[in-house]
């Protein structure tokens, strides 16, 4: 088991102490650095960096990035699912270490969905049924991982399925 124990901190933004959601930060009794390439490997990183070694991940509008001795989540309801989140993490952690030898670590970062793409999917009628603004809005939180097809009331069955086709080829968290 390369991750053992952590002692994490649940906080609201210190910048707008208003906003609803909360923040959380992981302390790391060991160093993981080790398993790092082969986590974005198997849990399709959005983002990898080399130099110091962190990887993050996009999930319904959270940013979870694993470092070395640190692992940080925003965008939480409560302190709950911070733990959740966390728990799973940590069983991701040891499961992938433990099978690291039959996985190829990846040092590169997931290739991103074009926002002109997604936006050729979609009706285009800015109709702000979806809640966003404009069809353009909404692409742009399909790219991120913000919303998914299914958010978009009037796309046609053709639509949501090429929508849904060209999305698989990326690796976004759900």
């Amino acid at each position: 088991m390369l991750l053992k124990n952590y002692h994490k901190e649940v906080f609201r933004a210190k910048c707008n102490t208003s906003f609803q959601s909360v923040h959380c930060i992981a302390k790391l009794d060991q160093d993981i650095s080790a398993v790092l390439p082969y986590l974005n490997a198997e849990l399709g990183g959005y983002a990898y960096l080399r130099d110091p070694p962190a990887v993050t991940f996009k999930s319904a509008g959270k940013l979870i990035t694993v470092q070395g001795r640190e692992i940080a989540v925003n965008a939480l309801q409560d302190a709950q699912e911070a733990e959740k989140i966390l728990q799973w993490l940590k069983i991701e952690i040891n499961t992938v270490w433990e099978r690291r030898s039959e996985i190829e670590p990846s040092f590169e970062s997931a290739a991103k969905p074009q926002v002109i793409e997604i936006l050729r999917c979609l009706p285009r009628t800015n109709c702000r049924e979806c809640g966003s603004p404009t069809c353009l809005v909404f692409a742009t939180l399909v790219a991120q991982g913000i919303k998914t097809a299914q958010a978009c009331p009037p796309i046609s069955a053709d639509q949501q399925q090429h929508l849904d086709g060209y999305m698989r080829g990326f690796r976004l968290m759900e």
